[in-house]
């Protein structure tokens, strides 16, 4: 009934210009409908209401643009869900539809300020121009963008139906709240996916949360429930338009989490298995191979670990520029260390504090390097470093061999 009641506002936008609908309008009209009405549009069907829309720009007045307009990033936008590289044209669209807001009632009062633009309007062409960023910039002033957006809710509009403004706002909300996600702010990001319970991205950042605290079992079911929601949503038949519109979870970095939880809650196995799954998405990820190499060590399979230790520094080296990777020398280090190479490994650890490594990995080097300092027989000053070290590493380094081999060490 909604959809109906729009199409007879829409007309009605027409007939108030003194214009009857032409057959180019009709068609574009009945064209959208059809995507509008569809869960899941299908492309035949997006890019026919994509060029009907066109079509009935090139013949329209300034008072039918904006509705035409929003029509065609509508469209373009549910192409872009089969094919990202539409969202850029859906974005435009949005904006070329915001320009053509204010023209929209060319008869209102000479004086009178025009109405504002709809927040649902202003909140799909940040969306869209989120999917389609590729830079921090971008992203961050589109995050501005969004924010505006949801500071002036109003979902009053001829444009859309009320419960699909809801939808976009609640959208933004998610978009906002990943931005937060990626700057770690987790108490920032809470509320605002509260806006979506059931988006998984709500248990996700309590998931988040519960690691950062050491609650790793509660961390790993927090992430498993995550997952499992993601994979219902994005999997098999894919989202339907309304899910499409927030963010995209990332699979392989997210099954790495989720085994690095594992991993912290002492469940070896669903760990391996969880990371393997990770690496059959991504095989390049050397983080995902570490973790896998450290769940395969504490589970006493050895070889593998191995393996794996110096397959994440292969992995790594290949990613980097001339070979400069704080991250690959890591994990070479550690697996020469546990080669028993001392020396060499020491170096290792050196080098890759010359490099650039993410916050997280450069005090477990710094630790690293002292343990292999301590473990070739330097037990003075470089065991009062390790101590040290100890206060900041990650809950993947080996403490408590670190402590065992630094208070077995002899004297200076």
């Amino acid at each position: 009934m909604k959809v109906c009641a729009l199409a007879l506002v829409a007309a009605s936008v027409l007939l108030a210009s003194g214009r009857r609908p032409t057959a180019t309008a009709l068609r574009a009209q009945s064209d959208f409908e059809r995507v509008q009405m569809a869960p899941r549009p299908r492309i035949p069907a997006t890019q026919a209401c994509i060029q009907s829309q066109a079509a009935a720009l090139a013949v329209s007045p300034p008072a039918e643009q904006s509705l035409l307009y929003y029509r065609k990033g509508y469209c373009a936008f549910a192409a872009a869900t089969a094919d990202p590289r539409q969202f850029p044209d859906a974005a435009a669209a949005f904006d070329r539809a915001i320009e053509a807001w204010p023209v929209r009632t060319p008869n209102r009062a000479r004086h009178a300020a025009p109405e504002p633009v709809p927040a649902g309007l202003r909140a799909f062409a940040a969306i869209a121009r989120l999917h389609a960023a590729t830079g921090t910039a971008v992203a961050a002033a589109t995050r501005l963008e969004a924010a505006a957006a949801l500071a002036s809710p109003s979902c009053n509009s001829f444009l859309m139906p009320d419960a699909f403004c809801a939808q976009l706002l609640s959208a933004s909300s998610q978009w906002l709240g990943w931005w937060a996600l990626l700057a770690n702010q987790l108490d920032e990001a809470a509320p605002l996916f509260a806006a979506a319970p059931d988006s998984g991205w709500a248990a996700w950042v309590e998931g988040r949360r519960d690691f950062a605290s050491a609650r790793y079992p509660a961390a790993a079911a927090q992430y498993a429930a995550a997952i499992d929601r993601w994979r219902q949503i994005w999997q098999g038949e894919g989202p339907t338009l309304p899910q499409a519109l927030g963010p995209r979870p990332q699979f392989p970095p997210a099954l790495a989490d989720w085994g690095a939880a594992r991993l912290l809650a002492g469940d070896l196995p669903g760990a391996i298995l969880t990371l393997d799954a990770s690496l059959r998405d991504d095989s390049a990820s050397p983080h995902a191979l570490f973790l896998r190499a450290r769940a395969k060590e504490l589970a006493g399979r050895t070889p593998e670990a191995m393996a794996d230790y110096n397959l994440a520094s292969r992995t790594a080296f290949a990613a980097a520029r001339d070979l400069a990777s704080g991250e690959a020398h890591l994990y070479r280090g550690i697996l020469l260390y546990r080669r028993q190479d001392f020396a060499r490994a020491e170096e290792e650890f050196s080098s890759a504090l010359n490099f650039e490594m993410t916050g997280a990995l450069r005090p477990d080097a710094r630790a690293w390097r002292h343990l292999a300092a301590v473990a070739a027989g330097s037990c003075g000053a470089a065991r009062q470093s390790l101590d040290l070290a100890l206060a900041s590493v990650s809950p993947f380094f080996p403490q408590a061999e670190a402590r065992s081999l630094a208070s077995s060490c002899g004297g200076a």
